[in-house]
């Protein structure tokens, strides 16, 4: 059993794609999860399935896509459901993806450094927006439920004046922790480039030297803040100097830079000094200034953010914390009773489903009652999203509207079969042999989708239940803590600006990261002046500069040499490890796994066939399919030739009746051409669709070169842990 956090969910998608020939099935009920810090492989031949299904994780399906069936859950959103614009918020800032070509993801005639930067700008604004509604839509809410949760007219009166309090002394936190981040950004400028300066005065190349020392002066006055660079004499005294010690250099006709040079260090240790100090407690600091009208004490940092700290507890937090505790007892009840209502209807929903024909009409009338309800049942104040409570509507729309399109669609079609099929016959008949055959009639089942319907609203009742039930483990003075953490982040948000030039410095950090050298030259630089590795490095840095929840890397070593592959591959490994990534690997070679995935699921003709660990995979393999993969991986220990796959896979217009992988699979048996084999648990975590695995099945193993690459990779694998 996992207890990690799951970070994604994909459940049951089904994804086509409208082609002149007919519809490709590209994607066929395919399910998994994706937790926190760990790498899903996604394993498979070109076809099977995987981009299709990482694109519609990132929402950059093509136009003739359609998405048939299923929900992928992120943060308690459906992102088959959210528009577009909610998606912008997610795509880059949560979820991102490396491509197979980095040509492909890099604007040719844009230096790589604006590429890096504009994004970040533009979301920065964005993450602003975004933080101030979050925190006054909050903090709405919890005075409303304040006031409601109040016994007399003292208590309303008080819960007003808390959250105005809240409110006002937020005004003056976030109006210093901007000041200050003002100033640390302008210690961080100077740190970036001083350096640089230095340098090309040492090496006599120092260019465009009066608007880069003009630069200089400007940049450290802005770094005068109480609790960054706190003596304005000392910054008036060194700026003067800067520009005598510049005015001499200039007159130096040997151009001696030495004491510039020592100038220009002596600010930079000042303000290398200066970003290492403490930072105050600004939410504390602001409740104080607000409310005090007092000096501030003077004292160290440390010991001014624990009086501070102290102060705002016992004049504020402590009141605010019972009234806040006392609100979201209400919240829980109230959205409690409101989904035992909704528990009602739901069930009294699910006989308008049960019946031979749907009515329209009804059936219409229920999808906006429950809408509405399931709308109203949804405890805002709660952090945590429950994905079932925000997805349930878009997902039983979805099946009506498959249920009643259908009606209309299923007489197109059959029609259609009809008369194609009749056309080849004719063809037939005249002792021809056709060249094309007739398109499969793409029907809805009714029956099918009715019971899906009635399973949702029984799966949700069931969500429900279970919440109401788990009540009493609400641990409400976490949840008073969290809350207020909650609004004192999103009012630091507000002021978090990302300014061109702290982008520059985040975008030449983030290059370094993922190894480019000389990142501060290379920075200006186009995208065709880089070999391809490094192309997908800077494609990478793109990617990590918004620091996403998610990574998806689509076949992001194909294009590359073996050893720049393996570079690629250790560096993906290392930014995991580092920032604690959930990543995606799409490959179709399954060596490439071996060192990288946590998990995989091998796909084939848009199913999973197997999924386990990558110990199960490489070591107890149980899909022919599987076996097949392994027995075409390179290695220095085998003598013979690799074995290929015979054949090709199946044209996925025309889907096979049974197992897919069955034409070239020769273990198949007669039930693979007849029937789709179900998922079979091999051991806890280790599953794969093979019929091979069903008790009566006839005791097969895996070919015999497979079973000796598994004992030299077991042996290899002892010696490494005995060599540890």
């Amino acid at each position: 059993m996992n207890n990690m956090e799951k970070k994604l969910e994909v459940k049951d998608l089904k994804i086509s794609f409208k082609t002149s020939a007919g519809k490709v099935q590209a994607v066929r009920n395919i399910s998994f999860d994706l937790y926190k810090g760990e790498t899903l492989a996604i394993v498979g031949e070109s076809g099977s399935g995987k981009s299709v299904t990482s694109k519609a994780i990132i929402g950059i399906l093509s136009g003739n896509a359609l998405v048939e069936n299923g929900e992928i859950l992120y943060d308690g959103q459906d992102l088959l459901q959210i528009d577009e614009e909610d998606f912008h918020k997610l795509r880059g800032n949560k979820i991102s993806m490396i491509f197979q070509d980095p040509m492909s993801s890099l604007n040719p005639i844009i230096k790589i450094g604006k590429q890096l930067t504009e994004a970040m700008v533009l979301k920065g604004k964005a993450k602003q927006r975004e933080c101030r509604r979050l925190f006054n839509s909050k903090l709405k809410l919890l005075l409303q439920f304040m006031i409601d949760s109040a016994a007399n007219e003292e208590e309303v009166a008080k819960a007003k004046q808390l959250c105005e309090d809240f409110n006002k002394f937020e005004e003056l936190h976030i109006k210093l922790e901007k000041e200050y981040n003002e100033a640390i950004d302008a210690c961080n400028i100077l740190i970036d480039s001083i350096p640089n300066y230095v340098f090309e005065l040492s090496k006599n190349a120092f260019k465009e030297e009066k608007r880069k020392i003009k630069e200089v002066i400007k940049t450290f006055a802005e770094t005068y803040n109480t609790y960054v660079v706190s003596d304005k004499e000392l910054i008036e005294n060194f700026s003067n100097e800067i520009s005598s010690t510049f005015e001499a250099y200039k007159k130096d006709e040997n151009k001696d830079p030495q004491y510039l040079i020592a100038i220009l260090e002596k600010v930079l240790n000042v303000v290398k000094c200066a970003v290492e100090f403490t930072a105050p407690n600004f939410f504390a600091m602001g409740y104080f200034l607000t409310f005090t009208k007092s000096e501030l004490p003077v004292l160290p940092t440390e010991k001014l953010n624990e009086y501070l700290e102290q102060y705002f507890e016992n004049n504020f937090n402590n009141v605010f914390k019972v009234t806040a505790k006392r609100a979201l007892v209400l919240a829980t009840n109230v959205y409690n009773e409101r989904k035992v209502a909704l528990i009602e209807l739901l069930k009294n929903a699910i006989p308008a489903f049960e019946v031979e024909e749907l009515d329209k009409a009804q059936v219409n009338e229920i999808v906006k009652t429950l809408a509405k309800a399931v709308k109203e049942s949804i405890n805002h104040l709660e952090l945590k999203k429950e994905s079932k409570e925000y997805t349930f509507n878009g997902s039983l729309k979805n099946l009506v509207k498959r249920y009643f399109t259908g009606k209309v669609k299923n007489v197109k079609e059959l029609k259609r079969f009809e008369k194609e099929t009749a056309k080849i016959n004719r063809i037939i008949e005249k002792g021809k042999v056709p060249e094309w055959k007739p398109v499969p009639a793409s029907i809805v089942d009714f029956e099918l989708t009715k019971q899906q319907i009635i399973k949702l609203l029984n799966s949700f009742i069931e969500h429900l239940n279970k919440k109401i039930s788990e009540t009493n483990l609400i641990d409400y003075d976490q949840e008073v803590e969290d809350l207020i953490e909650f609004l004192k982040e999103n009012a630091s948000g507000v002021v978090h600006k990302v300014t061109q030039k702290m982008a520059k410095i985040r975008a030449i950090k983030v290059m370094e990261e993922v190894g480019i050298p000389n990142a501060r030259i290379r920075y200006n630089q186009y995208p065709f002046e880089f070999s391809g590795g490094m192309r997908q490095r800077i494609v990478i840095a793109i990617a990590l500069v918004s620091n996403p929840d998610i990574l998806i890397c689509d076949e992001p070593t194909t294009a590359l040499d073996v050893t720049i592959q393996a570079n690629i591959l250790e560096l993906i490994n290392k930014l995991k490890r580092e920032r604690q990534l959930s990543i995606i690997f799409i490959t179709h070679d399954l060596g490439v796994v071996a060192n990288m995935a946590d998990h995989v699921a091998v796909m084939y003709a848009g199913k999973i066939v197997e999924y386990g660990t990558v110990d199960d995979i490489f070591y107890e393999p149980a899909h022919p399919y599987t076996w097949a993969l392994l027995s075409s991986i390179p290695d220095l220990e085998t003598d013979g030739k690799l074995d290929a796959i015979p054949g090709t896979p199946p044209n996925m217009i025309y889907p096979p009746i049974g197992d897919a992988f069955a034409e070239r699979n020769k273990y198949a048996m007669q039930i693979d051409f007849e029937e789709e084999p179900p998922m079979f648990e091999v051991k806890e975590g280790h599953y794969a669709a093979t019929w091979l695995l069903h008790p009566d099945a006839p005791k097969v193993t895996p070919p015999q070169a497979i079973v000796n690459r598994i004992e030299r990779l077991k042996k290899l694998k002892g010696e490494n842990n005995d060599g540890k």
